[in-house]
């Protein structure tokens, strides 16, 4: 059974990061009991609740021995014009008077708390740190791989890839077109397609000698085959491990993903300005074409609506994120998902 050197664990297997609840410290622990390696997500926690965080996940690795990275979300410079944010969450008003929900009334912008996250980790240093939305500035870069850290971007093209390693990274992680959630593109207005994650790999491979972590659209043991083929170290899951026992997703998400009324996926950048792939639903339908881009003001802006979609039930207004994969995914313990993932290496 191939092990992974660049992640330092058993199986070339890693539970993706997961913000906003879906991961959780239980199921970092039964992927790294299972062999895999797990993620921590630092997106969307004050510096406060990531310390918090990054103690327990260090105490979780000093007594069972299990290594752990933590993926940070690069600032993003927020170019939203006020007129297109009040004109944008006029045209949500329905939405929120749905839900009970008051929008905010002017565009908030921040770097989600990236200098006090990143000197926690200089203080307390994870084994790996993986880089989501782009690259941050050259020096912290340094900082995280001289404080004993190996520094992956997410890179979505090979042309990403060549910035990233002039960029003094480590390695990637390859996100293919097929995953959940939000894409790591370093340009938020690039089309994103549906092409195999595999393709990417090759593309990256081809301009870089950089280990990669590869994943999207992983959805069996043939995926997972399919990545390693292609020249990927690890395979990192994320939509498999939804409907997780240990996982923290909504029961209106899980339900979601259950639900045969849910025939596709979609990309788009209604929920948060930036690109993600989710179920198609109704907010998806109703709001898609008029959503402007900015990230991270378009997420506050709709941050309470959804909160208030998934307390309530309402998956048409949730963002459902979701890779292609999404019909594999099944409740099962995360230790029984890594099991039959590890009968494809």
């Amino acid at each position: 059974m191939p092990s992974s050197p660049l992640l330092d664990s058993d199986l070339p297997l890693v539970a993706a990061p997961m913000a906003g609840g879906p991961s959780t410290p239980a199921l970092a622990a039964a992927v790294g009991d299972a062999g895999g390696f797990a993620f921590w997500p630092a997106g969307y926690l004050s510096a406060e609740a990531f310390a918090a965080d990054l103690g327990a996940a260090h105490a979780g690795a000093g007594s069972g021995g299990r290594s752990f990275g933590v993926n940070l979300f690069v600032p993003q410079d927020g170019a939203i014009e006020p007129a297109a944010f009040r004109a944008y969450a006029y045209a949500l008003r329905g939405e929120a008077e749905a839900l009970g929900v008051d929008l905010p009334a002017v565009p908030r912008h921040d770097d989600d708390a990236w200098r006090d996250k990143v000197d926690l980790l200089l203080a307390d240093p994870a084994a790996v740190v993986s880089l989501t939305f782009g690259l941050p500035g050259r020096a912290d870069i340094a900082a995280l791989r001289r404080a004993g850290s190996r520094v992956l971007a997410t890179v979505t093209t090979a042309d990403e890839a060549r910035a990233a390693e002039e960029a003094g990274v480590d390695g990637f992680v390859v996100q293919g077109p097929r995953a959940g959630g939000h894409s790591g593109t370093f340009d938020p207005r690039r089309p994103i397609g549906d092409g195999p994650t595999a393709d990417v790999v090759r593309a990256v491979r081809a301009v870089s000698g950089l280990p990669v972590v590869a994943g999207g659209g992983v959805d069996g043991p043939e995926a997972v085959r399919a990545l390693v083929a292609a020249g990927a170290e690890a395979v990192a899951v994320g939509t498999l491990l939804l409907r997780a026992t240990e996982a923290g997703t909504s029961a209106t998400h899980r339900g979601a993903l259950a639900d045969p009324a849910y025939a596709r996926t979609t990309v788009t950048h209604c929920f948060t300005g930036r690109p993600a792939r989710a179920l198609a639903n109704g907010f998806a339908a109703r709001h898609h074409a008029e959503a402007p881009y900015g990230y991270p003001e378009l997420h506050h802006l709709t941050r309470d609506l959804r909160r208030a979609a998934a307390r309530v039930g309402d998956p048409e207004r949730l963002h459902l994120w979701a890779g292609t994969g999404y019909r594999a995914t099944r409740e099962a313990s995360a230790a029984t998902i890594v099991s039959e993932l590890a009968a494809g290496l």
